[in-house]
């Protein structure tokens, strides 16, 4: 697995650098992964705007992704990426060594809390699910792999964001606050102090949800969350939740050191 920009416990590791000449390859990337489950689909004049190209240029970068079969036209002046995608995303699932390594604590603790329990880590400005074990109830919440959210939003994006070193939490929080107010320095620092975030209502509405750091020394920031219906977790449900949902972070912890060796 790729190392990350930085680790857990807070120290920081190198971060990428800009590959020289590649400067066409970087926006069409960059144009490939404005795509979200929260943008679908965009125009050339958006996709313009979130790159940082001519809208001629981006036109070139779109008709290579059209040859390409990775994107295509759906309603009028509106792209959209086609299932050619779908098997990178499984490849990248499938290479998530992490992701092999905390499935079977997550299936025990989904198991034993009776919610949904989830992987998260931090890619930039976002914090991705990597891998979900849904409940067996007929109420669930369902998130799937690949779901992002904005850091600094939801028990897992407050987690993550109080997880990366300071000079970076520093730089990436201005704008969460513009958004989300003061308060989020007060989450954050609770977040911190600890080992664990809570939501409620916040990406969606009636769903509860907390989340707790797994030390992944040398590996982007991971955090072990859980959500379900608000209504149904009681106060000593969250407690509890809490709790396991540590003691299981603590054991894919294990389960990594020992891989790692």
């Amino acid at each position: 697995m790729t190392p990350a920009v930085s680790s857990v416990d807070g120290s920081a590791t190198t971060s990428p650098r800009r590959t020289p000449g590649a400067s066409s390859s970087r926006k069409v990337l960059q144009l490939l992964l404005a795509f979200s489950e929260r943008r679908w689909e965009a125009s050339v004049a958006e996709l313009a705007a979130t790159i940082g190209s001519p809208v001629a240029t981006t036109y070139r970068y779109v008709a290579l992704l059209k040859e390409l079969q990775l994107l295509e036209e759906g309603r009028a002046g509106h792209y959209h990426l086609t299932s050619q995608v779908m098997p990178l995303a499984r490849a990248a699932q499938l290479a998530n060594d992490l992701v092999r390594l905390a499935k079977p604590a997550m299936e025990a603790a989904a198991l034993e809390l009776g919610e949904t329990v989830m992987l998260f880590q931090q890619f930039g400005d976002a914090a991705v699910c990597a891998d979900r074990v849904e409940c067996d109830r007929a109420m669930r919440f369902t998130f799937e792999p690949g779901h992002s959210m904005p850091l600094g939003v939801g028990a897992s994006g407050k987690m993550l964001l109080a997880l990366v070193p300071e000079m970076e939490r520093e730089r990436r929080l201005p704008s969460i606050i513009e958004q989300r107010g003061t308060i989020v320095r007060d989450e954050l620092k609770r977040a911190l102090e600890n080992r664990y975030s809570v939501s409620s209502g916040e990406l969606d509405e009636g769903v509860w949800a907390c989340s707790v750091p797994v030390q992944t020394i040398g590996r982007r920031p991971t955090v072990l969350s859980m959500a379900g219906p608000a209504a149904r977790i009681t106060e000593e449900a969250r407690h509890t939740a809490i709790t396991a949902l540590q003691e299981y972070a603590i054991r894919i912890q294990r389960t990594i050191s020992s891989y790692s060796l």
